[in-house]
């Protein structure tokens, strides 16, 4: 499956705001967007960006929380076609199943400093979900899930530089973390309100119901 491999703080001046894709490094003074914040190329050198239609409002909310998520297309869309079967709120309940992947669950845990490299560290079989060990990074996580660090990886420098770099970083209200350890629950699913980004879920339904 292909996956973009470029510069993701492109991604971030590219929707015109900040997506926090590279963790600790968003939060200094090395962000590349507070650095440029106008959009990426020449042509966009010392552009206003333009005023755009309501399809492309819709465009470009979908896009940047896809970009957020780390996600393609088709797998986007399959979790939005799965929320809209749901009896509850589609856009709603739409973040609720993307929150609650593994790969986004290790990330708001603590356990990596940010979702693309949460994916590479379950991808490489370093997390265990109830004592078994899981690699799928898309591994929807359910309420009272016990999430670790694998004992023979926790001793790994990664996961040491991982720790000392986030251990002033405060979860969610929905997990619980035990970061020295490498280890948490997840004690409730996900409610909107956890999803602190600016993100407008209509816009998104809007944009799958044309």
């Amino acid at each position: 499956m292909s996956r973009y491999t470029g510069s993701v703080c492109k991604l971030c001046r590219t929707e015109g705001e900040k997506l926090y894709l590279k963790g600790a490094r968003c939060y200094s003074d090395k962000c590349a967007f507070e650095r440029k914040p106008n959009t990426p190329g020449q042509q966009g050198q010392g552009r206003r960006r333009r005023k755009v239609s309501e399809y492309g409002l819709q465009l470009r909310e979908k896009q940047k929380v896809r970009r957020i998520y780390g996600l393609q297309e088709n797998k986007f869309h399959k979790y939005f076609k799965e929320a809209e079967r749901d009896n509850g709120i589609t856009g709603e309940v739409f973040l609720q199943l993307l929150e609650r992947r593994l790969d986004n669950v290790v990330y708001r845990m603590s356990l990596a400093r940010s979702r693309n490299e949460a994916r590479q560290l379950v991808l490489h079989g370093h997390f265990e979900v109830n004592g078994r060990r899981v690699n799928i990074p898309s591994y929807i996580i359910q309420e009272n899930d016990q999430i670790n660090v694998k004992e023979a990886s926790l001793k790994k420098d990664i996961f040491q530089e991982i720790i000392e770099v986030n251990s002033n970083l405060t979860p969610p209200e929905w997990v619980t973390v035990d970061l020295e350890n490498g280890a948490g629950s997840v004690v409730s699913m996900p409610t909107r309100e956890d999803i602190q980004y600016p993100v407008e879920e209509h816009l998104i339904v809007e944009f799958y119901s044309r």
